[in-house]
């Protein structure tokens, strides 16, 4: 199996030292990496980081106004880098309006990055599997309203009181990459395997649909790189059992 993870679970490292952080993540086993920003390195730079380490680039969290406002350096940095996944990691879908106003910019930008050869996806937290204030549920809306892909946080979703598994089954053919993560159901994060999500489903579920898993673990217990090691020896662990 290969595993990925996103790069926040090491925003202690990243911004100070990215080229470490990377060599140390491929030493642990990882394949690829997501990233969360690329703290003033140019594309060639980490391209090559990549290289020297045996990683590829498996996406991206990146918000709407780096879409919006800066679209052509956008696509040219994820096409130097290697990378075809944007991943919008949030919304402000505070409103039905700005619901709206988001359908409407995704319906937009995600056929002109498909034009450029990148693909749009988005990124939950538990909120987009709630009911809103409005009365919306936002996930729905967006599966309704787009054509859009997800990527589905496993953890996000258990810890607003759904069962990830099924969610998966349901969406498989609308995602291409899913957060494998852990925590409590009161939104407290855990490295995995110390949690009370439905981990190991959730790993024997996207392994039979052939989803690929990007780790994130959010709490730098006791610090970033010791727990994504803690992460990737878990998901190991299941291989043999």
């Amino acid at each position: 199996m290969k595993y990925g993870i996103q790069l926040y679970s090491v925003r202690d490292n990243t911004p100070k030292d990215m080229e470490g952080t990377l060599r140390a993540l491929s030493e642990m086993g990882y394949e690829m990496v997501e990233f969360a920003g690329f703290f003033g390195h140019s594309a060639e730079t980490v391209k090559g980081w990549l290289d020297k380490y045996g990683l590829v680039a498996s996406g991206t969290h990146t918000g709407v106004g780096e879409i919006r406002d800066h679209y052509a350096e956008t696509v040219a940095y994820h096409k130097t880098i290697g990378c075809s996944e944007i991943i919008i990691p949030g919304a402000d879908t505070s409103s039905a309006e700005k619901l709206a106003e988001f359908i409407d910019f995704l319906n937009e930008y995600a056929p002109k990055l498909a034009a450029d050869g990148l693909r749009l996806s988005y990124h939950n937290h538990d909120g987009e599997f709630r009911v809103s204030p409005y009365g919306a549920v936002i996930h729905e809306e967006l599966q309704k309203r787009t054509n859009l892909t997800f990527e589905i946080d496993t953890y996000w979703a258990y810890a607003a009181g759904k069962d990830p598994v099924a969610i998966l089954e349901a969406l498989a053919d609308r995602i291409p990459v899913i957060h494998i993560k852990d925590g409590l159901s009161d939104r407290s994060g855990k490295p995995l395997g110390m949690g009370t999500a439905p981990v190991k489903e959730v790993w024997e579920t996207a392994k039979r649909l052939g989803i690929p898993m990007v780790v994130e673990s959010e709490t730098l217990t006791p610090d970033g790189l010791t727990e994504a090691k803690i992460c990737i020896d878990y998901l190991k662990s299941l291989e043999v059992m």
